[in-house]
């Protein structure tokens, strides 16, 4: 007895198209295609009759496809010259597969899920049984994506990871290392086929193993997103994610392109979310046009759960009124301590730099330039149309130090401290400065009032018991009040960042 789950799978065929108008209910049509085929001794298999009977399509050998054509533009001559018959043409390079489905429209849905049309499709009722035909470019990627269907196995997810610095790398290194138990708890098999920097990118069509940073030493593709578009059209790989470990400004604008050619997007780069919101909402379109998915979870407040607790407050109708709290983990480290010690300013500056906690240069962190980008992106899942110059950026370095280089501002971080010990100085009593983001004003409007600048607060409240580097984000909604819901946590690292984005590749991967 033949296995119900098994996939007839013929390769190197063609369509025949046979169109025409108001012919084909006449009888005998349906015979002289046949007859003429059967005695130049063309193997025949009709797939599809046009429900408006104005053409039938024909399935034949790929090496009979010609002759095929020339037999039936004979056959057919008066009908041509009467205009009976409009076209007689072949579609080569076609492969049919045949399966029993329980479920077909969901077959359907995920092979349209991959940009996999099928051309033809006949479905024999009684059986079940469903026969496509798709171009042989798509058949390997067709089949992998029914297999997966109808045995139940896992399904396969291939990820492209782009820059690997201490996210990328530690993302790959956690992928690598939970594979075996995601196949067996949650029928995901997660494959890193492509690793890219900033130069050169690497493939691996079955997936990188513990060697993947020698593979990716010894590439020699550019780094090019259209070489990735390439790679994944010529191995027809289903079920693709793009993952965005870059700070780059560049490579934000291959979003669409990806998008457009299968890609789903996971990013931990917050450039994207913060671009005018004419490009913004254009990614959107491009996403919601292909059935694409992006998501960003990381771009605020590394792997705590902040962006999807939002937005499931918003989508739900609660009317969130404002949004407040520490959003850098590198400023978050410098006031928590600055406020508590006796220290100078620029100490604790130098100790966050020499822990990793800052930016190699950290006026990058210092600007403000992060936590308003932050910022921006909450406003924007609120549908808040506000822009990047619309925030009002209390920058902590003056003037005089902007412009210098990075050397010399670092030999002159001594200038800060007379500043910054008479802002401490001057607050009151049992108060300590924290550096917040504010998203606050009638939200129910088109733009929001954006702040982000230092404050006092009082020590005994939540934002004022903040320790180490932690992050903390209190979100107001009309039906709360007074009342935030309040998310802190570790809101930096390479280890919770990588955790995060991972998050983010099993959501995406579990609605494939």
């Amino acid at each position: 007895m033949k296995n119900a789950n098994e996939i007839k799978f013929l390769k190197n065929r063609s369509i025949i198209k046979f169109e025409g108008e108001d012919f084909l209910g006449e009888i005998g049509i349906d015979g002289r295609i046949f007859k003429a085929l059967t005695l130049a001794r063309i193997s025949v298999g009709v797939i599809s009759q046009q429900a408006i009977e104005n053409g039938l399509s024909i399935l034949v050998q790929e090496a009979d496809s010609e002759k095929a054509v020339n037999c039936l533009i004979d056959e057919f001559e008066a009908e041509r010259k009467s205009g009976k018959v409009s076209q007689i043409y072949s579609i080569n390079n076609v492969s049919v597969l045949g399966f029993v489905a329980e479920d077909f429209n969901k077959v359907l849905a995920e092979l349209a899920r991959n940009n996999v049309f099928p051309l033809l499709l006949n479905q024999v009722a009684s059986e079940g049984r469903v026969n496509i035909v798709v171009t042989s470019s798509q058949d390997e990627k067709a089949k992998n994506i029914i297999e997966s269907e109808i045995s139940k196995k896992p399904k396969t997810v291939h990820l492209a990871i782009i820059g690997h610095g201490n996210v990328g790398k530690t993302l790959i290194e956690q992928v690598l290392q939970s594979s075996e138990e995601i196949r067996r708890r949650k029928k995901i098999d997660l494959k890193v086929v492509a690793v890219a920097n900033s130069r050169k990118i690497a493939f691996n069509k079955y997936g990188f193993d513990a060697n993947w940073n020698d593979e990716v030493l010894t590439a020699e593709s550019p780094s090019d997103v259209q070489e990735l578009i390439k790679f994944s059209k010529e191995n027809q790989l289903e079920n693709l994610i793009v993952v965005d470990n870059t700070a780059s400004k560049d490579f934000v604008h291959n979003y669409h392109a990806l998008a457009e050619n299968g890609f789903d997007l996971v990013s931990s780069n917050k450039i994207f979310n913060t671009l005018p919101i004419e490009e913004y909402r254009k990614l959107r379109y491009t996403l919601n046009k292909n059935n694409r998915r992006y998501l960003y979870e990381t771009n605020v407040g590394a792997g705590l759960p902040l962006i999807d607790t939002i937005k499931l407050l918003h989508l739900s109708g609660e009317n969130i009124t404002r949004i407040k709290g520490v959003f850098s983990g590198t400023l978050s480290y410098v006031f928590n301590n600055f406020s508590l010690r006796d220290d100078k300013f620029s100490t604790i500056i130098n100790e966050a730099l020499e822990k990793g906690y800052t930016e190699p240069d950290p006026r990058e962190d210092l600007s403000g330039n992060d936590v308003a980008r932050k910022l921006l992106i909450l406003a924007r899942e609120l549908d808040l149309i506000n822009e990047f110059d619309d925030i009002n950026i209390q920058n902590l370095v003056p003037e005089s130090l902007s412009s210098v280089s990075k050397p010399e501002f670092l030999t002159r971080l001594g200038e800060l401290d007379e500043e910054y010990q008479k802002i401490k100085e001057n607050q009151e009593p049992g108060h300590v400065l924290r550096y917040v983001g504010d998203l606050h004003g009638d939200l129910q409007k088109d733009k929001g009032e954006l702040d982000v600048k230092l404050i006092s607060v009082p020590a005994t409240s939540a934002l004022g018991q903040l320790k180490g580097s932690d992050s903390i984000f209190e979100i107001y909604t009309e039906s709360y009040g007074e009342n935030p819901i309040v998310i802190m946590g570790a809101g930096a690292g390479a280890q919770v960042t990588a955790r995060g984005v991972f998050g983010d590749i099993l959501r995406v991967s579990e609605t494939k």
